[in-house]
């Protein structure tokens, strides 16, 4: 616990949320505008759950653009058996180096539902999970080598972490339940790879050839950004 007059504070709660000024019992923001009034747990209490707030809406808008990304495919005739690439998984990927895995997680699963009511391909219940829900709730991995501003090395492999997990998800998806699929004498755990491959790899690239920068400048943002406190205080 740190003081400051006759109130405290968890020194943990001032780091997380970054206050930056504390005077005649307000708490000041970087806008130089009175947070609350409120002190030591109450005051813990309203900003766990303004940030919440403000997660749990990231989340929804992460979501929506990333429905709206999906339908912005490009095709790459080059691509094996066919395909396209987009930038869907961008959105979910910057919210788990954001938040954490945690929040990463619940942001692709829901997006799973999302695109399952966009492009549906059902042949079995377990089939649907693995290739909807479960396979975007793997890009929440993102976050496993910790949170934005990382090294970008770090960023790298977390997203080549999460991306990797989806095509695992994809694979056994494909080798389980379209292995009818593949060419005469063609194992189909190897039809299962390669098809998958052909368009995950691609897209992982391209995510991270345009969203690396992007995701980390976006993280760097996160909670209430530190500033100097102001001299006076109303």
């Amino acid at each position: 616990m740190t003081g400051f007059g006759p109130h405290l504070i968890d020194a943990g709660c001032a780091t997380r949320f970054r206050i930056v000024g504390f005077r005649e019992n307000r708490w000041w923001t970087k806008q130089g505008k009175a947070l609350i009034r409120l002190q030591g747990n109450d005051l813990r209490i309203s900003l766990d759950s303004a940030m919440n707030t403000r997660r749990l809406a990231e989340i929804g808008i992460a979501i929506a653009l990333a429905a709206v990304l999906s339908l912005l495919r490009v095709k790459l005739p080059h691509l094996l058996y066919g395909g396209s690439i987009s930038l869907h998984m961008l959105p979910i990927l910057m919210i788990a180096v954001r938040h954490g895995v945690r929040a990463g997680v619940l942001a692709g699963t829901a997006y799973g539902f999302v695109n399952l009511l966009l492009t549906p391909y059902i042949v079995h219940p377990i089939q649907m999970a693995l290739d909807y829900p479960v396979a975007f709730g793997c890009l929440g991995i993102a976050a496993l080598f910790g949170r934005a501003p990382l090294a970008l090395w770090r960023l790298a492999a977390g997203v080549g972490a999460a991306c990797a997990l989806r095509l695992v998800a994809h694979v056994v998806s494909g080798f389980v339940y379209f292995s009818d699929l593949a060419p005469e004498g063609t194992p189909a755990w190897s039809y299962s790879l390669a098809y998958n491959s052909s368009y995950l790899i691609p897209e992982t690239l391209l995510t991270l050839l345009v969203g690396l920068p992007l995701a980390r400048r976006f993280a760097m943002r996160g909670g209430l950004a530190t500033q100097p406190a102001p001299e006076t205080f109303p």
